[in-house]
This record gives structure tokens, sequence and C-alpha cells, in this order.
């Protein structure tokens, strides 16, 4: 560890430090009784296919994972789209009001204000049950910055309802584009006021480390169940199995 030299610590927050697909499910959920859906198994349809009255997925565990998966792809697909500049920038809640038009239609639900309150679901995620309390010991010898494809309003509801507590939140808003476009991970360097080498930027997801890393910052992978996990040609600075064990390895003791 001598010869990593960190002088602020930059999160990824949605994947890394809220279980975002828990928080969707539980909005897809609340889409029953506006559905009338039935209790139990029923015929799901495929993703991309359309869906008519008949083909209505019950709310069981493989309909809410059905469901959740149609609202994962329309993201991933549209922040593709826009990162290629096949269509013009839109604000994480944009593309969430999208997603979740298109998961109660799917569902058969037709009420505006049910629309509304799934997507609202995006901004209501759990912390990880380590990530209180791992961000307030890191907090107590580095500087902290969130840094997400979040809008800044979702950004705002999202900490507070999850308990997260920052020196300073960045949106990738403020750049118009997403990660991992480097004009993302150059808010966090800016506002930092130190060079990419002296950042340390923690995610979840290989693809985000990898974006930090072509920009020079140093990278941590902490594991979660729903990251997207290093390839075997990945060279990140730290691999931790959660926030106190990536305490352990920056030399953090306890109540610290």
């Amino acid at each position: 560890m001598a010869e990593l030299k960190i002088d602020a610590l930059v999160f990824d927050v949605l994947g890394t430090l809220v279980d975002e697909p828990a928080g969707l499910r539980a909005g897809i959920r609340a889409l029953g009784p506006s559905a009338g859906l039935p209790p139990g198994p029923s015929a799901v349809p495929s993703v991309g296919t359309s869906v008519g009255p008949s083909a209505v997925p019950s709310l069981d565990a493989p309909g809410t994972e059905r469901l959740l998966l149609l609202w994962q792809r329309h993201i991933e697909r549209e922040q593709r789209r826009i990162l290629d500049g096949d269509r013009p920038y839109l604000p994480s809640d944009a593309l969430d009001r999208e997603a979740a038009r298109i998961v109660a239609e799917a569902a058969g639900v037709e009420d505006s204000a049910a629309v509304q309150e799934l997507a609202g679901a995006a901004r209501r995620l759990p912390p990880w049950p380590d990530t209180v309390a791992g961000l307030a010991r890191l907090a107590g010898r580095f500087p902290l910055i969130g840094l997400s494809n979040a809008s800044r309003t979702a950004l705002l509801e999202l900490n507070a309802h999850a308990g997260l507590r920052w020196h300073q939140a960045l949106s990738a808003e403020d750049a118009r584009a997403y990660k991992p476009d480097p004009a993302v991970y150059r808010l966090a360097v800016t506002v930092a006021g130190r060079p990419p080498e002296r950042l340390l930027m923690v995610a979840a997801h290989a693809w985000d480390l990898r974006g930090a890393q072509a920009l020079g910052l140093r990278t941590a992978y902490v594991a979660r169940p729903v990251g997207d996990p290093p390839a075997p040609s990945d060279r990140f600075d730290l691999y931790a199995e959660d926030l106190a064990d990536l305490a352990r390895q920056l030399e953090l003791p306890r109540g610290v």
C-alpha cells in the first residue's frame, strides 16, 4: 500500500452503495393493486414483445424479474445511445419515466399516478448493509465524493433516502453525459483539485472503473451481488469484499 497515495475517494452510487434492483423490485411489486394482477404464476412476455390483456404477467418472482429486466435494458440502451451521440442528452429522471411507462404497459397498468410512483422507485433505493457505517469510517480520513449517473434531483433524494453522507455529491447531469464518458470523471477531478492519480475511484462495476482508469484515476473494485465483476484482463489497484475491507486495505483502524 505504500505506493498508493490517495487524497480523496470517489464513489459510484448505483449498485455500489445502494441496492438498485431491490428498490426497483419494490416499485414494480407495488404495481399489483393498480393492475389487478393475479397472485400466482402466469405467462410472462419475452423482453421486447408486445403485451396484450391476455399476456399480462403476474408479479410473482419470475414476473417481477422480467419487468425489472425490461427497465434495466431500457436504461442501459438509452444511455448508450446518448453516449454514442444517437440521442440528445436527457437526465436520468426522464429515462426513469420512460422505463416506468414501459414496465407499467407490460404489467397492464394505465393509471398515470401509479406510473409516476413507479418512476420514483429509482430514488428509493436501500443501502447495502455496510454502506452507511463504511462511508462514515472512510470519511474520518478522506474527503468523500459521490459521482453518479443519477440526475441532480434524483441524487439528492437518493442520498436522503439511503442515508448517504458526502463531502461532495456530483451528478453526471453537470457534464450532460453518462459514465463512462471522461467528462463525468473530470467533474470529480475538478472538484477535488488534485491530480487524477491522487483520487481513488470506488465502484462495483468494472466498466465504471475502466472509464476512471482511462482518465488516470486509481481504482478500487468492491464486490456486490449486482455489480459488473472484473474481467481477467482488468488490473485495478484494490479489490475489496466490502467497504470494511476497503478501509482495512487503506489502513484505517476501527473507530477512524
